[in-house]
């Protein structure tokens, strides 16, 4: 494979601007990320920052982080290993003084404090001067304003001569005495010979939510309540003019000051939609659309992107915000002397409640002087996006088993993956059904298989979340195809759960901090539940006084396991994040997926507890699936072994590939009674092939780092033991659907699970084995696929997030059929028995029962003394 990586950038059509993409090289190709050199179609150097964001276990460069300053129809860009070419033009400079940091990239110059509150000032733009300090400010719901302090080590730096990146984290305070509002974090990002600044914004509210009954509904004690968020820039006083383009593609126009752009709701058909409900259980929204008023002038619109400037010669600053209606409600605001962004707005009609462990992002750009205009902007509302082609990111080994789809003769199964992004029932157009809008919701996926019985005027709401890591499945189309929507829907899902589904919070039990919260409950709507799986409407489903037990709801409610619950080991999914990070640079998406494989090991640990008292050990949520007693292959076991496994490739940390070979062993073995797992129990236990995948998965792991050690020879005895009683039992699911709940189109899907693990026990096994495993896996692919190609129903989104993940590998291995695993380097060896797990909650229960059997027994002694001490008497 050649070393030299095409480029090509899709880009606003005039000016210039910043590029950030993740490439990945093959192993050995890249030893230092420095060693790269980036020329333009005309062969002409340019500066290139690059840093290693994953490496192959020999040290060398894995996926690199590439950021460059790209021109407006340059045509596609070369980087290729070789010495960088020394390049003129500006660079990012940095200088650390006490208490201020002085960022220039060469046209700008801005102070930042470091010290007690959170601010930045101007202090120079080429051809300006001014000093203008500025800094966000929150009103709290009874209309106390909160300033930004900084935490004690408030600041960090990522420098580079292309891109330097600002890291505060604080919190928001009445004053240095008073009570926590909410925390912060904001990350600036300054380019070489750019005037704009892009800033990602985060409001977290870290404290525990109450959860009565285990209930996460909105309007619960841990919330807090916001009237108002912003950022004001201010300008000297004086005649200001005001330029506005309100959407992508109009032109920028001149208005009058006061200036006011609010978008109260999405635009959409169906902008009164439940789905945004308040803790009132009322539709807070009270217009369609956007209004924009100037001076005495007043228009309005539907779904505003817009770019501000407000100047006075060269003297100017402008904003531009990205996914402005997507998130709404947002204003902007222009007097005669200021720019305001207000993220969370005032003039909305109720207040914004962020619940406990809850947090949200913005990203908009701030630019100053002479070049703060609307076409200048452009770059920051229509972000530059550069990717490689599909044949580089498959043949570089980076993510195995991909190919390009083109290169895929499996037509009908490309069909059902398209699903997500051809035809009439696209994610977007699901998006629009429900108005899956607004700063909560934005990002995430609207789940219409759980409205299937539903019937009514309304659709019913159901959010998706990352089941089965659609992120993931985003980026592997992505990367085979090079269609930039998948980007797109990558990119808003990552968001969406980082802020809204991960629990920020270290104040509840260990089993739910830094947790993944489930998605809506099956076939109930939503309500005031957002995210957080069950709402509290769900009453009304247990029996409750006045229910018809003939409604179809009480009879679907036959599936309710137990009312109640949080973040659980059954819903983790850390594979999207990690390949987002890989694929954009994000540090947020790296730092949700490590923080989702530590949450494996806090959860298991049984100091955490309350029954630490009565014994010590795991708790076995880590490794449960489905209940409490069930500790083999299962979903929730799979889920954390791959979280795991991801922990361990972003980190290196030993602490989680330590962990994940302790659930190997806690959860299967060589010499497992299969039959007695009763693992043909659909309902019950058909997601023991999500751990048998993993299983796959922390094999690869193991090849690649050439540990071909005693777990190593373990889990691979384990795989094949498992394959080999699959290929004498297992049949297609639906062949057998008097079985079935719900005989429907997901059970085909998840079929393709099967295919995959013959494909892995294929790599492991010889000869005849070998060749019946793919006998096999070429039997489940394509049952899988002509099975749910049948169903009308294929592109309800839970059967399509399926064939985003699952069933690209069988391109590889139609190719491949050969490809062999090597043998553990150690002899085989007697695996001894299985051993039961007991968690700690069944010893401590245990424990306590002796305990009081033996208080008993010593005061029924007691007793007898007593009486005899008397009678002596």
């Amino acid at each position: 494979m050649e070393h030299v990586v095409e480029l090509n950038v899709v880009a606003p059509a005039v000016g210039r601007g910043p590029v950030t993409t993740g490439v990945p090289f093959p192993r050995s190709a890249l030893p230092d990320p420095q060693k790269l050199v980036l020329r333009d179609a005309s062969g002409k150097a340019v500066r290139l920052q690059s840093r290693a964001t994953d490496r192959w276990p020999d040290g060398s460069v894995r996926w690199a982080l590439l950021d460059w300053i790209a021109e407006a129809n340059a045509g596609p860009y070369r980087v290729a290993v070789g010495e960088p070419a020394a390049v003129e033009g500006p660079v990012v400079r940095v200088e650390e003084r006490d208490e201020i940091v002085v960022v220039d990239t060469g046209v700008l110059q801005l102070e930042l404090q470091t010290l007690a509150t959170f601010g930045f000032r101007q202090v120079g733009v080429e051809g300006t001067g001014g000093s203008r300090t500025v800094y966000p400010l929150v009103t709290e719901g009874k209309g106390d304003s909160w300033f930004p302090f900084l935490f004690g080590n408030g600041y960090k730096i990522e420098t580079g001569p292309v891109r330097t990146v600002l890291h505060f984290s604080g919190l928001f305070r009445r004053n240095v005495a008073s009570t926590l509002c909410a925390e912060f974090d904001i990350q600036m990002h300054f380019f070489a010979g750019s005037v704009a600044v892009r800033i990602e914004f985060t409001i977290r509210n870290s404290r525990r939510a109450a959860h009565p009954s285990g209930l996460w509904d909105l309007g619960d004690s841990g919330s807090v309540f916001l009237k108002d968020a912003s950022f004001t820039f201010a300008l000297p006083t004086g005649e200001m003019g005001v330029r506005c383009s309100p959407e992508i593609g109009s032109p920028a126009e001149d208005f009058a000051a006061p200036f006011e752009l609010y978008q109260d709701s999405s635009g959409g058909e169906n902008w009164r939609s439940t789905n945004h409900l308040n803790r009132k259980h009322e539709v807070p929204v009270a217009f369609r659309g956007y209004k924009l008023k100037s001076g005495e002038s007043e228009r309005t619109g539907l779904r505003a992107t817009p770019i501000v400037t407000l100047s006075r010669g060269a003297d100017s600053v402008g904003v531009a915000v990205p996914h402005f209606w997507q998130n709404f409600p947002q204003a902007v605001e222009a007097t005669s002397n200021s720019l305001t962004l207000r993220l969370f707005p005032q003039q909305s009609t109720d207040s914004h409640e962020l619940q406990g462990g809850e947090q949200k992002t913005w990203t908009f750009a701030v630019a100053f002087g002479s070049d703060a205009t609307p076409e200048a902007l452009e770059w920051s509302r229509t972000p530059a996006r550069a990717f490689a082609s599909p044949k580089w990111y498959c043949e570089s080994g980076a993510i195995p088993y991909l190919s390009p789809k083109v290169d895929d003769p499996n037509a009908d199964y490309l069909k059902l993956v398209d699903a997500a992004i051809e035809g009439a029932d696209t994610f977007d157009a699901k998006r629009e059904k429900i108005d899956e809008y607004g700063w909560r919701h934005f990002g995430d996926i609207y789940g219409d298989h759980e409205a299937v019985y539903h019937t009514g005027p309304q659709p019913m709401v159901s959010h998706y979340n990352n089941q089965y890591d659609p992120i993931a499945g985003f980026a592997y189309q992505l990367m085979r195809s090079g269609d930039l929507r998948w980007l797109r829907h990558m990119e808003e899902l990552a968001a969406h759960v980082i802020d809204i589904d991960i629990y920020h919070t270290t104040q509840d039990k260990s089993a739910y901090n830094g947790g993944l919260f489930w998605h809506t409950y099956h076939y109930v709507d939503a309500d005031t539940g957002t995210h957080r799986s069950y709402p509290r409407s769900l009453l009304q489903l247990k029996g409750m006084p006045g229910l018809d037990p003939n409604d179809p709801k009480a009879q679907r409610s036959k599936s309710v396991y137990a009312l109640g619950g949080g973040p659980a080991n059954e819903h983790n999914y850390a594979t999207g994040l990690m390949l987002h990070h890989f694929l954009t640079g994000s540090a947020a998406s790296r730092e949700a997926a490590l923080g989702l494989a530590r949450w494996v090991i806090d959860m298991d640990d049984g100091s955490k507890t309350v029954f630490r008292w009565l014994a010590s050990g795991d708790t076995g949520y880590a490794s449960q699936s489905r209940d409490a007693g069930y500790h083999g292959p299962g979903r929730g076991s799979g889920n954390s072994l791959s979280a795991l496994i991801d922990g361990h490739r972003l980190s290196g940390d030993v602490a989680f590939l330590n962990k994940a070979e302790q659930l190997v062993r806690r959860c299967i073995h060589p010499n497992d009674d299969v039959p007695k797992r009763n693992l043909l129990d659909v309902e019950n236990r058909w997601f023991y092939t999500m751990f048998l995948q993993a299983l796959g998965k922390y094999l690869d792991h193991k090849i690649e780092r050439d540990e071909l050690d005693a777990m190593y020879a373990y889990a691979r005895a384990s795989l094949l033991h498992y394959a080999r009683w699959m290929a004498d039992h297992e049949v297609p699911t639906l062949s057998r659907p008097e079985i079935l709940e719900y005989p429907n189109e997901t059970w085909a899907a998840q079929d393709m699970r099967k295919s995959e693990v013959f494909k892995f026990a294929a790599k492991h096994a010889t000869g005849a084995e070998k060749a019946r495993f793919l006998e096999r896996a070429e039997f489940f692919f394509r049952d899988s696929v002509s099975r749910l190609t049948a169903f009308e129903t294929r592109t309800l989104a839970r059967p399509v997030v399926l064939m985003l993940s699952f069933g690209y590998m069988h391109a590889h291995f139609q190719r491949h059929p050969e490809e062999a695993a090597p043998p553990p380097k150690v002899e085989a060896r007697d695996f001894g028995r299985p051993e039961v797990f007991v968690p700690q909650k069944v010893r401590a229960k245990k424990r306590a029962k002796l305990l009081v059997v033996a208080g008993v027994a010593l005061g029924l002694l007691g007793v007898v003394a007593l009486v005899g001490w008397l009678l002596l008497k």
